[in-house]
């Protein structure tokens, strides 16, 4: 099989396992005996996650899920509402009071099944009533341009929300059941999406001390706000919480555990670096590029061929405005440029099919990147400097596009070693 080929086998595979289908009917509630069933969700794959409970739900249902603009799809009950992604719009305030309202009236008697998946913090804007809709704009740029790994980003996102940190699912008085397709590093159910229905144990002060660490520059009023009690968060002992559950129905775990079998189908032995990498893009990126040129080079730690795999959620700190691209793109030029000249091929793509704000899911590279791109007029480094991978792949045709995939559990990159 060519190179490529084998490796969009093994993203495919990595992306089916995390199909929501199989987890909502491993760990389907079931009905309540005297009352209603209340669907509420959010994130990139939340239309998806809706149409697979609804074709093994038995019962009646209703409710709605809020998805990114182009990531809907047909339901036969449960209403699909898009908005933004990266950056918070309007609709996305008014998806958030929707979902509060669809549960704040149910009793007991009922049930709230909550379907998660990344994407949702920024698919839920809902800031306290001193902020606006532009101040969670600022703070999602803010926060997106830090280079702050995700946990932490989350932590500062649920305690400037009236909607994130549990705060959603302490709305209710119904059972709440959330099922949860993980693209978080460790899978902690209470930041994926910043958790709206599960609440942690972070505070305020936590979230203040992130601000400061990354030198965020945030609005006064935001700042306040941190420093008032009316940031904090409802703790995960609150009684409100007694009776809900979650289940992590997907991960990144699961997924390469998937492509490393089909890695072996092929006669290429795989090996999980891990499966919840964070960091820098690029310095992400020159750590897999040591190891692949090792073991290029000298067979060590891993005999040819093999395929390395990694999973997780890396961050970029925006050096440049106007660059486009994702952090799986920045990873790929970045390793582009440290295997130059060795024969290694690798992909390096998002699971929910977009690679940042751009229309793909990631890229392709290989030994001859960086000259292609230097044939091509373009300086690989320049290029990674203005944060503008998208330009440099789509201009030597290395761009790896899906479409939306109605799944997210992360990065996965795959670096092949002949």
């Amino acid at each position: 099989m060519e190179d490529r080929k084998f490796l969009e086998a093994l993203f495919a595979a990595a992306v089916k396992a995390a199909d929501p289908l199989t987890g909502i009917r491993r760990h389907l509630p079931q009905p309540p005996k005297n009352g209603r069933t209340v669907v509420i969700g959010a994130g990139k794959g939340a239309a998806q996650m809706a149409a697979a409970l609804e074709s093994v739900w038995s019962g009646q249902l209703s409710g709605l899920v809020v998805t990114r603009y182009g990531y809907g799809c047909q339901t036969r009950d449960i209403e699909i509402i898009e908005a933004s992604h990266p950056v918070p719009n309007t609709a996305g305030l008014v998806a958030g009071k929707r979902l509060m309202e669809a549960i704040s009236d149910l009793s007991e008697d009922d049930l709230v099944i909550a379907l998660i998946c990344g994407g949702g913090s920024a698919l839920l804007p809902a800031p306290p009533d001193s902020l606006m809709l532009d101040d969670e704009i600022a703070l999602n740029e803010a926060l997106l341009a830090s280079g702050a790994p995700i946990s932490a980003m989350n932590v500062v996102r649920k305690h400037l929300s009236t909607i994130k940190g549990g705060r959603l699912a302490a709305a209710t008085k119904a059972r709440v059941v959330s099922l949860i397709v993980s693209d978080i590093p460790g899978d902690n159910p209470a930041f994926v999406a910043s958790g709206p229905t599960i609440p942690d144990g972070t505070t305020r002060h936590d979230a203040l001390a992130i601000v400061e660490q990354y030198g965020l520059k945030l609005p006064k009023a935001m700042i306040a706000h941190l420093q008032s009690p009316a940031a904090d968060a409802p703790r995960p002992d609150d009684p409100v919480f007694s009776r809900h559950e979650y289940y992590v129905i997907a991960s990144a775990a699961v997924s390469l555990e998937a492509a490393a079998e089909v890695a072996r189908t092929h006669g290429i032995a795989p090996y999980i670096l891990s499966d919840s990498v964070e960091g820098e893009a690029r310095d992400v990126a020159l750590v897999h590029a040591a190891i692949a040129r090792e073991v290029a080079l000298r067979g060590r730690p891993f005999a040819k061929p093999a395929v390395l795999l990694s999973g997780g959620e890396t961050t970029v700190t925006l050096r440049s405005k106007g660059g486009r691209g994702g952090r799986n793109g920045e990873f790929a030029l970045a390793l582009a440029l440290a295997v130059d000249g060795h024969e290694v091929t690798a992909l390096a793509a998002d699971t929910d099919g977009i690679d940042g704000s751009e229309t793909n899911a990631g890229a392709f590279v290989d030994g001859t990147t960086a000259r292609r791109l230097r044939a091509a007029g373009l300086d690989g480094r320049k290029l990674l400097d203005a944060n503008d991978s998208f330009s440099g792949f789509f201009a030597i045709g290395d761009l790896f596009a899906t479409g939306p995939t109605g799944t997210n559990v992360n990065d996965f990159r795959a670096i092949l070693i002949r």
